[in-house]
């Protein structure tokens, strides 16, 4: 297997891991108005945010003992090894010129893509106490449940970055999937809760508009529902990361959203490191 392949993220000391955690996971209060939030800081008077988020107690399972079971189509997630031959992931250029192409490669051999289209990236660095979007700060992990695309969204990424292809291309099937990753490990502060898509209902969804200085986005939002599984990995590594499928076109059963968060893991000891991650977003289209 070669340094990009994909592997299952199988270790050797899983059964020594905890097969479960209990924490708290932030759903959105429901509200009457459309929940949104900016981007940048908003003008004198107006809320950066206008909804409001309440903890709730959830199981939160460890995603290697289903690991060689998870089916970016079934749960809407899968837990993979690859190493990365990436050096420096402070430097734009190595991350286009190396990574970008092996989170190409790495979608493709998961999902059976014929084209995979890395189209942006974020890096998070916690400060404790710094909001995500402050000034000056890194960008932050995400303690609310949400998903980053819905149904009018998808579709309008394909249409920004596609150009004359978008509405051609729309007539297939496609997907937006996240390859997600610590930088630094083991992971112990702040980590990724995914949601199993299957134990969602849409009904739980809620479209929130995410405010830039040039133009209006759409993501999903989450309301409670105790029949949702949620997964983890604990003390992730380097060389592990999660594929994360948060949008696909296809209507027939398959996983289309799969909404994650970050969160307080009650078990890490004092003083872990603060968490370092990045998330490679990618735009996939699949044989006819």
């Amino acid at each position: 297997m070669s340094r990009q392949s994909v592997a299952l993220a199988d270790r050797a000391d899983v059964e020594s891991e905890p097969a479960y955690v209990e924490a708290d996971l932030n759903y959105i209060v429901p509200m009457t108005e459309k929940p949104r939030s900016y981007t940048y800081e908003p003008p004198p008077g107006i809320a950066r945010m206008n909804a409001t988020y309440e903890p709730h107690r959830v199981r939160i399972r460890n995603a290697r003992l289903l690991a060689s079971d998870t089916s970016l189509d079934r749960e809407g997630f899968r837990l993979v090894r690859h190493h990365s031959a990436v050096r420096d992931f402070d430097s734009e250029d190595e991350l286009k010129r190396v990574y970008y192409p092996e989170a190409e490669r790495v979608v493709a051999e998961a999902t059976g893509a014929n084209r995979v289209i890395v189209f942006d990236h974020t890096i998070r660095r916690r400060v404790p106490g710094v909001a995500d979007r402050t000034a000056h700060e890194p960008r932050q992990p995400v303690p609310r449940v949400h998903n980053d695309y819905t149904e009018k969204s998808g579709p309008q990424r394909v249409r920004d970055l596609m150009g004359p292809e978008a509405e051609k291309l729309l007539r297939g099937r496609y997907s937006v999937v996240n390859l997600w990753r610590p930088i630094r490990g083991p992971l112990r502060d702040a980590p990724l809760a995914i949601c199993d898509a299957r134990s969602i209902p849409f009904e739980d969804f809620v479209p929130s508009d995410l405010i830039y200085r040039d133009r209006t986005g759409e993501t999903y939002a989450v309301r409670y529902n105790a029949s949702h599984r949620w997964f983890y990995a604990p003390a992730m590594e380097v060389d592990e990361a999660f594929l994360i499928k948060c949008f696909d076109s296809a209507k027939d059963g398959r996983a289309r959203f799969s909404p994650h968060s970050a969160f307080e893991d009650p078990t890490a000891p004092a003083g872990v490191l603060p968490r370092e991650s990045i998330e490679i977003r990618t735009l996939i289209f699949y044989p006819d």
